[in-house]
């Protein structure tokens, strides 16, 4: 049997979203083999710190490009359920974030916002225009990709109680209880602060909040309706505590300029962040694969574990097509 190609809707949405992608993988590479465009200090990018996240960052742009064109060919298929999963975590966390406040600051503060620092404006307004498409296509085609994959996420019903019902409620709570005070945190430093981290700060103790508040939703089976209602801000509060938090303790460690101006009480809130959302995300995903376990037993789905299975590596993935867009 033959498999059938993704429907032209992802592919759009795949072309759409590389082509957003290539002018920050343009300006990093630039960056990279000494080049200053945008750059009011020429010795900034001469720092070996600077260097470093520069490596850093165009590796993780490249692996979302990689990402997308998987989304569209038959081999992303049979990836790895975590190869998948883990990178889409992390880099909707950090995209989901730039997608919602980059719009808001420019719109409240006009350029200006990104004015003052070692990089001209204009390069900001490129990259986060970029951010905001490439974080909006990669949502769309993943989205797409997941619902042929693992259809189950996108049915009726919550999570399904297992042996680890009452670990992951205490894992939920507690979540929720270092969540709260993170947030409380990140709310305090809106007061009186520039536009772009009130906005930024404001959005991101609110996402992680949804983030915890559904994930205690989930496991204990409240709610109604589908269940990635559920999922999606538990996904992307988790992702966006861990990623972020991640981040901040990178650039904090490397040390260099973007690390000027941190305070210990910043690093304990963005370390706290990351430790939360890794709880989080781990919990949650063995909530996904007992959920994706139990009802391929049913008929229903097949596990996370196993993407694909039988010898001719596609016909048995016949009926996990939808005709989705």
């Amino acid at each position: 049997m033959t498999e059938q190609s993704p429907a032209i809707g992802r592919v759009t949405a795949a072309i759409a979203t590389v082509a957003t992608m290539l002018p920050y993988l343009t300006l990093k590479i630039l960056w990279l083999t000494g080049s200053s465009l945008g750059v009011t200090d020429p010795g900034l990018m001469n720092d070996p710190a600077m260097a470093g996240l520069n490596v850093m960052t165009f590796g993780m742009d490249a692996v979302g490009l990689l990402l997308v064109v998987a989304f569209t060919t038959r081999w992303g298929l049979r990836l790895p359920a975590w190869l998948v999963l883990l990178p889409m975590w992390v880099g909707t966390g950090l995209l989901s974030v730039v997608v919602v406040t980059a719009p808001i600051m420019v719109t409240a503060g006009g350029i200006a916002v990104f004015s003052g620092g070692p990089i001209e404006p204009w390069v900001y307004m490129m990259v986060y225009g970029g951010f905001v498409g490439q974080g909006i296509g990669l949502m769309a085609t993943f989205v797409l990709y997941a619902r042929d994959r693992w259809p189950g996420v996108f049915g009726p019903g919550h999570a399904i109680a297992g042996p680890a019902r009452q670990f992951q409620t205490a894992v939920a709570w507690g979540s929720l209880l270092v969540v709260t005070l993170v947030a409380g945190v990140r709310l305090s430093w809106t007061f009186g602060a520039p536009v772009g981290a009130v906005v930024m700060d404001g959005f991101k103790a609110l996402l992680a909040l949804a983030g915890a508040v559904a994930f205690v939703a989930v496991v204990r089976e409240r709610g109604k309706g589908p269940f990635w209602r559920l999922a999606v801000p538990v996904w992307l509060g988790s992702g966006s505590l861990f990623g972020w938090g991640l981040y901040a303790m990178i650039v904090r460690s490397v040390g260099g300029p973007l690390a000027v101006g941190g305070a210990a009480a910043t690093d304990l809130v963005e370390l706290f962040g990351m430790l939360a959302g890794l709880v989080m995300g781990m919990s949650g995903a063995y909530v996904l694969a007992e959920r994706s376990g139990v009802r391929s037993r049913m008929g229903d789905v097949q596990p996370l574990e196993q993407p694909l299975e039988g010898d001719d590596r596609d016909g048995d993935r016949q009926a996990a097509y939808h005709g989705h867009r």
